[in-house]
């Protein structure tokens, strides 16, 4: 799994940032973030395809994240997409959606599909879970927790051989779930493999201040990406516009016990992220902001 940020500047772009958009690539599959004006052109300043993205999770209605969904549709239907997209959002989706892909003379050449996700609904992506949970801004705001579902157990081939089962075809048998026959033998999975292992889990938080329900959403996540539009010292203007702080920001990743922090949607006054960084190594170490194409690798846990 990787993690792309294509945009990384909140409310407009500057010449180094642009505005909210974070794709995350599983195999063929991107899973994007927000969308702010320009993605499409982002994407293909990247290693990505914007023809690779199954599914758009927008946090909210300000212009800085959904104002590129119109331009990225377009781009994708000219280099003839097929596949349907989908599209969640907080409740008016369908309709902005609607309305979005309505202007001018443009018709898709593929489905759009928009959907509400409210707050505690969940999308099944197959090998993993999108679930929704209510943000604090102005407007309102989701936040997202990316989940993969848990993989097998470890196969122990000490324990399988000691079982009669041959080296071979009947080892992947077992290691997908299946029960085989090893002579007058059954063996089970669960015989040859140990505990489920979970899979990775990222966090995205949209724009909002820090909530008490954040902690236990993020709780051991890989990954949190998390809104830092200012530094401490403006902790109290941020808040006021539904932002947090990169203190604050730190402060959730802390308590959550997460493996990494990436703070993102940088208030342009900051043209030095200095202290932004400065004021959440002092509550948790191990963070990062976010630049615009930087990548990260999320390993599985173990």
């Amino acid at each position: 799994m990787q993690i792309v940020f294509l945009g990384t500047s909140g409310s407009w772009p500057t010449p180094k940032r642009n505005v909210s958009a974070v794709a995350v690539k599983r195999g063929p599959e991107i899973v994007l973030f927000d969308c702010g004006e320009g993605t499409q052109r982002q994407f293909m300043q990247s290693r990505l395809s914007f023809m690779q993205v199954s599914r758009v999770f927008l946090s909210h209605f300000h212009g800085d994240h959904f104002l590129g969904l119109p331009g990225m549709v377009q781009s994708m239907s000219m280099n003839g997409r097929g596949p349907p997209l989908e599209v969640y959002g907080p409740r008016g989706v369908e309709r902005l959606v609607g309305e979005l892909l309505s202007l001018g003379y443009f018709t898709p050449g593929f489905a759009v599909k928009a959907k509400e996700v409210p707050p505690g609904g969940a999308v099944d992506g197959g090998e993993y879970t999108v679930t929704a949970h209510e943000a604090v801004h102005t407007v309102p705001c989701l936040s997202y927790v990316l989940e993969e579902r848990p993989r097998p157990g470890r196969f122990s081939v000490e324990r399988a051989e000691a079982l009669g089962v041959p080296t071979g075809p009947l080892f992947s048998r077992l290691q997908e779930g299946e029960t085989v026959r090893v002579g007058n033998r059954t063996v089970r999975p669960e015989d040859v493999l140990g505990p489920p292992r979970r899979g990775r889990k990222i966090v995205y938080t949209g724009d909002t201040m820090p909530y008490e329900d954040l902690v236990s959403i993020a709780r051991r996540a890989d990954v949190l990406i998390h809104d830092a539009t200012s530094d401490a010292a403006l902790e109290e203007k941020a808040n006021r516009y539904g932002h947090s702080s990169s203190r604050q920001a730190a402060e959730v990743a802390k308590a959550a016990a997460v493996g990494l922090l990436v703070l993102t949607h940088l208030s342009p006054r900051y043209e030095d992220p200095t202290t932004i960084l400065e004021d959440a190594k002092k509550v948790f170490p191990n963070t990062r902001v976010a630049e615009d194409f930087m990548e990260i690798e999320v390993p599985y846990p173990d």
